[in-house]
């Protein structure tokens, strides 16, 4: 199988990253991928002691095609990293499939990754693949499609990549021109914009967020597994805007998606459903938590 490289980036977790790379190394395809690893620099003294026992771990990881580290000399943050990780895999390989070191990942996520960039490499429509899925209520099918795009456990092709734009004030201006900040809030069950706002104003600098706007301003779809293949374990305090909370704990999806042929547009049922979960976030304590959850699209 002719693998897409997978872009994981890791800060000062070493555990967390431990966990990240094992469950990885439980995806059968692991042995025909390019693993490339950015190590982001210390922020400070205090860091640097964390970020040194990252750096000693991954020096060690092996079992993919191949292993290569790429160690920032000073600090980039998140969003800086991403960007440029992304954008210099994408401008050399075409597609990449993008990890964080916060996730776990199911035994067949690669294989849903690689499925799904392949089936779907020239259809222009289509911007991401996307491997989390919020634990609705709703029975979906196999897969299904939602607009915009998303940040845990992902995947995109240099054509899709090349639409996102950095300028979250050029967003903000084309949402509200178009008329799309409704729908962009999903009619006011989770406000983006206001997290849109605050990358503008500097008071986070959320890359998810602007690919996001970027994916649903070209009215692209990204594939959605029916079950999640990713769980998030960095809320124990130890994510850069972390929360005690774990609003979108979910299962870990052990079980082969088989991507059938599929009507190439948003899934109404699947996104009134999402609806549903993000409005009964916002009524009482939960309003308090998902206000709190930044983190799920964070910096």
């Amino acid at each position: 199988m002719d693998c897409a490289p997978i872009a994981l980036f890791v800060y000062n977790r070493p555990e967390h990253t431990r966990r990240t790379i094992h469950s990885l190394q439980n995806n059968e395809e692991q042995k025909n991928s390019d693993l490339f690893i950015f190590s982001d620099g210390p922020k400070d003294e205090a860091s640097s002691v964390e970020v040194d026992l990252v750096r000693k771990y991954i020096n060690t990881i092996s079992g993919f095609k191949s292993v290569t580290i790429i160690a920032r000399e000073t600090n980039y943050g998140l969003a800086r990293s991403i960007i440029d990780g992304v954008t210099n895999i994408c401008n050399e390989y075409g597609r990449v499939i993008v990890m964080e070191d916060d996730l776990i990942v199911s035994p067949f996520f690669l294989r849903y990754m690689n499925d799904g960039l392949d089936k779907y490499e020239s259809d222009s429509r289509i911007i991401s693949i996307h491997g989390y899925m919020y634990p609705i209520q709703y029975h979906c099918p196999e897969t299904y499609f939602l607009k915009g795009a998303d940040c845990w456990g992902w995947a995109t092709w240099k054509r899709g990549w090349d639409l996102f734009e950095k300028d979250g004030r050029k967003l903000l201006s084309d949402l509200k021109s178009r008329r799309l900040i409704k729908r962009f809030d999903y009619y006011g069950a989770y406000r983006f914009s206001n997290m849109l706002k605050k990358q503008i104003s500097g008071r986070n600098d959320s890359w998810a967020v602007r690919w996001y706007a970027s994916a649903l301003l070209h009215d692209k779809l990204t594939l959605y597994p029916c079950k999640s293949l990713v769980i998030n374990i960095g809320f124990d305090g130890s994510g850069t805007h972390c929360s005690e909370y774990e609003v979108y704990n979910t299962s870990l999806y052990l079980k082969r998606i088989n991507l059938e042929d599929i009507e190439v547009c948003e899934n109404h049922e699947v996104f009134i459903s999402v609806k549903e979960y993000f409005e009964k976030g916002v009524s009482g304590v939960w309003g308090t938590l998902f206000d709190k959850l930044k983190n799920a699209f964070r910096d």
